[in-house]
């Protein structure tokens, strides 16, 4: 009488999961887009730029004697203006930061500097409001639609 196999042997279901762990593998990253996180998170960086270039404009304007209500300080040779011994607008604040590459950033909205290439740029953004009398400069993170 002869044997007759049934099934599979153990070789061929573990060569079956390899071939299907390499495939898994290689069409995994064309379906999963982080791009939205990537642009939210460098938002995120770019508030937190525009705090450290603030404090250094601030601490520079304390040094030569410009934290009054209106003055400007040079860094790097760029003027910059100053309220209050901070940035006066978020296009000021742009001059000393470093954002790398500057295409993708829009900072021709008053105190707003946004991600360019975000589906909708208004909803990617870091919102500036410059120092008054009797507060410190704030920022407010739009990363609705990054």
């Amino acid at each position: 009488m002869k044997n007759v196999q049934k099934g599979f042997t153990l070789i061929e279901l573990v060569v079956v999961i390899v071939i299907l762990g390499i495939l898994a593998a290689t069409a995994l990253p064309k379906f999963v887009d982080l791009s939205s996180d990537a642009r939210s998170s460098v938002i995120k960086g770019v508030s937190g730029s525009m705090a450290a270039a603030n404090a250094m404009l601030y601490a520079k304007a304390q040094a030569g004697g410009q934290g009054g209500a209106t003055g400007s300080v040079t860094v790097n040779g760029t003027a910059v203006s100053l309220v209050y011994g901070f940035a006066s607008t978020a296009a000021e604040l742009a001059l000393v930061m470093d954002l790398n590459p500057a295409a993708d950033f829009d900072t021709t909205t008053l105190n707003e500097i946004q991600m360019k290439k975000a589906p909708t740029p208004a909803s990617c953004k870091v919102l500036y409001a410059p120092a008054t009398s009797t507060t410190a400069p704030t920022y407010t993170i739009t990363a609705s639609a990054c």
